[in-house]
Parts: C-alpha cells; structure tokens; sequence
C-alpha cells in the first residue's frame, strides 16, 4: 500500500445548521491533540477552492524550524511525505530569503516554520463529510459530543503598541520616503495586545467566526500556542498546473443602509487611489509569479474585483500562472513569499523600512497557513484579522495595517485600522486603551 493511499468514510449531505453544529463538535474533539488545524471557507462561492472544510488533527510527523534554510528543509520533508501535510509560513522567513533582519522582541515565539502530517483529517465538500485518514468510527464519535458554548474568559484592556500620535508620525515618515522615491508603497502595521489574557482559544475563535465568517477562516493550534484567524485573503494556491495569488487591497466600512452600502461598494471600485493600491501589488504579484511560471504564461484573471465581507468591502484582484514543471511546489510558494499584500512595492525596499518603522515583531501574523494534499495541490491564506495566543504566557496580540503611499491620508489610514480590528475587537468584548 502506497504512502498517500488514504480510505474514505463518508455520510449524507447535511443542511447549513447540521454542518454549523458538526464543525463545532469536530473543532471541539480536535482540541484535545497538541497540534490540529481547521480551515474553513465558510461556505463562500470561490472557484479555486477544492474544500469547504477541513480538520487535521494529532501529527505523525512534524518539522518546526527557524529561518535560515527552512525552505530547503521544507522542501526535503515534503518529498518524504508525500501525503496531507498542514502548516505555518512565518513573515520572519523573510530573512532567509533576503539579507534582512528582526530586532523586534518575539512576544509569541511561535517557530518560522511548522508542518505536520495529521493522524487524522475530515473533509467536507458540498455539505457531505468525510473522514480521509483515521478511525472510520470518527464522525459517530463526533456527533455523540455534547457541544455546549462556553464562555470566552477574561480578558483586560486592549493596549496598543503605539499611540494616535506615533502611528500619524510614523505614516509622514513613511510618505516622505515615498517622495524621494525609495517605494512606492508600503503597508504599515500596528500590534494591539493584551497581557494576563485568559481566553478559551476555541470559544473565542468560534465567535470570531460568527462575527467575521471568511472564505480562508481557520484555527491552528500547537501545543499552547494558537491563531485564530478571520482572514479574507489568499495568499496562494496550486490547481494542477495553475498557480492563482488573490491579493487585497481597498477596503471600506458597510453600511447597515442597503442603498447606502452599494453607493460605498460603488464607490471603492471607482476609487483612483484604491485602484492606485491594487495595481501596484498586482505588478508586483505578476513579478513574482514569473520565478515559478511558465514563460508567457502570468496574467491578471480579474483586475480590482469588489467582495463583500460582514464589517467591510474589500477590492481583491487574481492574478495567475502556469506552474514550470520543473519547479518544485515548496519553490513556488518560497518564490512568491511574503505576500506583496503585506509588504508593498519594491518587496525589499519596503521588508525594510517595515522594520524600521513598526514597532512589533509580526512573527506569524502576515506569514500564511493552509496545506498541501497528496497531489501537490495547495492553498494557504494570509494571516490578517487574527486573533494569535500563548495560554502559557496568557499573551493576546492582534495586528492590523494598511497600504501607504503618497495619496495615503494618515488620519484615514488609522480610521482604516480600527476598522479591520473591530470584529476581532467586538469578539473579545474588549476596550481599547
């Protein structure tokens, strides 16, 4: 028996509520292993995703890594297991990928990278679920689990890790380096926090979902370490020979005023300075897409594409490629990382003045998580509007940005900040100090 032959046990179609109920209960069971990964599509209409749902959970084999030569060690694991693997793309892995480097304290400490090969995996696609590997008692033992909300925990007052005032300085800082032509564009981000945090990592993420349900969702957990994530956005995804990169960028509030609100969508997708935003990043998607591609090969499926989420609009373009069957899955995805959503243009230039300008370490947050599948298809999100969680230091911290360039209104991009935190904000019932 082959390595990546896997045996399915599946049961009948359930409604929107049944499966609302079973993800809850899977979520719940998989909590007891130290490491498991849920990512779920909340049930949005998306043409590249291949599962509305999955469940990994306990590992069979793992690789945790620092920065260094994690790609190439990626790369040798993967061609060992050859089967689902689930994992964790650190920002910080900018730092073997250019001469970079992270002053930043590391509040988090969660590795650079981390992959597993789950011991169990559920799947559900078009409301049907599946147990791919593990007991093909599993879906009975789940559905016995008395699910019962709890309580979300305590938790103090939010604080920022820099004030109005610093964040309005920092984007004038930022603008100028614009005008002297060193970028183009960046995206400057700010860390909120809570110290003495004790939260239930699950019942927070679950709330999280209702409030914020997102096409690329999920939660990670490793051993005490935990992100819980509301993310709109793909970072990158492999369909056989395609490659598909979505990045975001153009945002804008909702209105609870149906007229009003199409007025604001209209309104983004007419936005010169948010369609300013977006191209930029898409060239420079497009750039990075052609190390992996086929030569000819890279083109912009859909140009500034406004998607509606419950808090926010966002303009999202696709762009994508032909993979070069000589390179190898872990080459593509180190070839585009990080995301030119959460840098800005020129990638390196940008890297840079990032750490001389925030004043946090981003670790996971603007890295990515998903998975591989035994045929080397892929899809991993970028972790933005995520909740990230040590139980053992009782650490909270949520960051959030913006794309800065000449036209950016500083006052307007702080707005724009509050904004993105809200959900994440409203779920943990917290303040803001």
């Amino acid at each position: 028996m082959p390595p990546f032959f896997y045996a399915h046990y599946s049961r009948g179609q359930m409604n929107t509520q049944e499966l609302t109920v079973f993800k809850q209960k899977a979520l719940q069971w998989a909590g007891q292993f130290d490491v498991c990964c849920c990512l779920d599509s909340n049930e949005y209409t998306d043409p590249y995703s291949k599962y509305d749902f999955l469940l990994a959970a306990g590992s069979k084999h793992q690789l945790s890594t620092s920065a260094g030569n994690a790609f190439q060690a990626l790369k040798e694991f993967r061609n060992a297991h050859q089967e689902w693997m689930f994992g964790i793309l650190s920002y910080d892995l900018k730092n073997e990928l250019e001469d970079l480097r992270t002053a930043h304290k590391d509040t988090l400490a969660f590795p650079d990278l981390f992959f597993f090969v789950p011991e169990y995996l559920i799947m559900v696609k078009n409301g049907r679920t599946e147990v791919v590997t593990g007991n093909p008692d599993l879906l009975e033992t789940i559905s016995r689990i008395n699910y019962q909300p709890a309580e979300t925990g305590s938790i103090p007052a939010i604080e920022r890790r820099m004030d109005k005032a610093t964040y309005i300085t920092k984007v004038e800082q930022l603008r100028k380096s614009i005008a002297m032509g060193d970028i183009y564009e960046v995206t400057f981000c700010q860390e909120f926090f809570a110290e003495n945090a004790a939260i239930d990592p699950y019942q927070v993420y679950l709330n999280l979902n209702q409030v914020s349900p997102t096409p690329f969702s999920g939660f990670f957990k490793l051993a005490g370490k935990y992100i819980l994530s509301a993310s709109p956005e793909r970072f990158l995804c492999k369909r056989g020979d395609q490659l598909f990169s979505q990045p975001i960028k153009g945002t804008a509030k909702r209105s609870k005023n149906g007229v009003e609100d199409q007025l604001i969508k209209s309104a983004l997708a007419n936005n010169s300075k948010e369609r300013a935003e977006n191209v930029m990043i898409v060239d420079l998607v497009r750039n990075d897409l052609t190390k992996s591609a086929v030569k000819g090969s890279v083109k912009v499926e859909e140009l500034f594409g406004i998607y509606t989420f419950p808090q926010v609009h966002q303009m999202i373009s696709t762009i994508s490629c032909t993979i070069d069957p000589c390179i190898h899955v872990v080459e593509a995805i180190k070839n585009t990382f990080p995301a030119g959503s959460m840098t800005g243009a020129p990638k390196l230039r940008a890297m840079e003045l990032i750490e001389e300008t925030e004043y946090s370490r981003r670790g996971v947050y603007s890295g990515a998580f998903g998975y591989f599948d035994p045929n080397d298809d892929f899809d991993f999100n970028v972790v933005i509007r995520s909740i990230l969680y040590d139980k053992t230091s009782k650490y909270l911290s949520f960051q959030v940005g913006g794309a800065i360039t000449y036209a950016s209104s500083a006052e307007a991009e702080y707005e724009e900040c509050l904004l993105k935190a809200s959900a994440i904000i409203k779920t943990l019932k917290g303040s803001v100090t």
